[in-house]
């Protein structure tokens, strides 16, 4: 068996303390310590999960050989730099940074200190998007819508940096190509920052990829669909379901009989365009993303692999946000009062 490693939860928040569960239950994990300002919390937490909490990184320092950050974005900085610049290996949560220059300089201290450094784009291990990738389709136009009502958290920032950043690092592991041209629209209701937004990004390689996220929607809803030659995959990220719809050999008879009588198509009419394709399920595992995703950041620990999510594309999505955003702000649609007068 090989030894634990020993690792650390930094940030107790939402999102910190699933990291917190899955360290404590992961065989090849050894959770030392959590630390988070609110000492009453992160005493709560360790004791619910057998650990010493910490007011401060500190005493962490030369004890771990992996940590979590799972601060405020603003202080992801500030807080990794320490242990990039002793060899400790970092996983730090989406986005990477709140700047494209804090991004950066990141990604530059992992390099100088030839240092792991992950970025937790959880959404990359659902075991959907998983088998997605393992198809590596060459998309021409790609679809993504993600909604939810408003949940008071992340308010700090725009829906770009809090939930369209997810969809924004998909499309781009998928396109593997660099934004040529960006639109966007976006408008705020409720937080000083964009609540709705939609983006069209086209690529040096002529991909579309057209984004739609929303938080003050009624319902919760996380979807992609991508077309392309080899398959049009529609994916449902929040049932783990995906369907590939392939073409059939009588679809190309069908494409023959089009060019035949482009005159009148309407012979085709009683055509089943069913039968032209193949609908087939992706095949799917059960594993739970975040529980995914520490096992890979563990096992580069471990054996020196890159990380499944570098810093370099954790920058990439970061700086492709931040054009979006930019988009939006040069329209600067506002919510106003329609009501007139009382």
């Amino acid at each position: 068996m090989n030894q634990r490693i020993p690792v650390a939860v930094v940030g107790t928040g939402h999102m910190g303390r699933h990291h917190v569960r899955i360290y404590s239950e992961l065989p090849e994990a050894d959770l030392v310590g959590i630390v988070d300002t609110d000492e009453t919390k992160a005493a709560e937490l360790a004791g619910k999960f057998n650990t010493t909490a910490y007011p401060s990184i500190e005493p962490l320092l030369g004890r771990v050989q992996a940590v979590t950050v799972a601060v405020p974005t603003v202080a992801h900085l500030r807080v990794a730099r320490p242990f990039l610049e002793r060899g400790v290996a970092v996983l730090i949560e989406k986005p990477l940074a709140p700047d494209s220059t804090a991004a950066r300089e990141l990604h530059a201290v992992a390099r100088r200190h030839n240092t792991l450094l992950q970025v937790g784009h959880t959404e990359r291990f659902n075991p959907v998007v998983r088998a997605m990738h393992q198809m590596k389709v060459e998309p021409q136009f790609i679809e993504t819508h993600r909604i939810s009502p408003f949940t008071f958290r992340s308010a700090d920032i725009g829906v770009v940096m809090d939930m369209m950043i997810h969809d924004i690092d998909i499309v781009l592991s998928l396109v593997r190509s660099r934004p040529a041209r960006v639109d966007a629209v976006g408008v705020s209701v409720l937080a000083r920052h964009e609540d709705i937004a939609n983006a069209r990004v086209t690529f040096e390689t002529g991909c579309v990829a057209n984004l739609t996220a929303s938080r003050l929607a009624l319902k919760t809803e996380r979807k992609i669909r991508v077309f392309s030659q080899e398959a049009y995959l529609s994916l449902d990220y929040q049932k783990k379901q995906g369907l590939a719809i392939k073409k059939d050999a009588n679809l190309d008879l069908l494409k023959l009989a089009r060019e035949r009588n482009a005159e009148d198509l309407s012979q085709l009419a009683g055509v089943d365009f069913g039968s032209m394709v193949k609908v087939e399920p992706l095949l799917v595992d059960d594993v739970e993303p975040l529980r995914a995703e520490l096992q890979a950041f563990l096992r580069s620990v471990r054996t020196g692999e890159p990380p499944a999510v570098s810093a370099e594309e954790g920058a990439a999505a970061v700086e492709l946000a931040e054009r979006i955003v930019a988009a939006i702000k040069e329209h600067d649609w506002k919510i106003t009062d329609v009501r007139g007068d009382a």
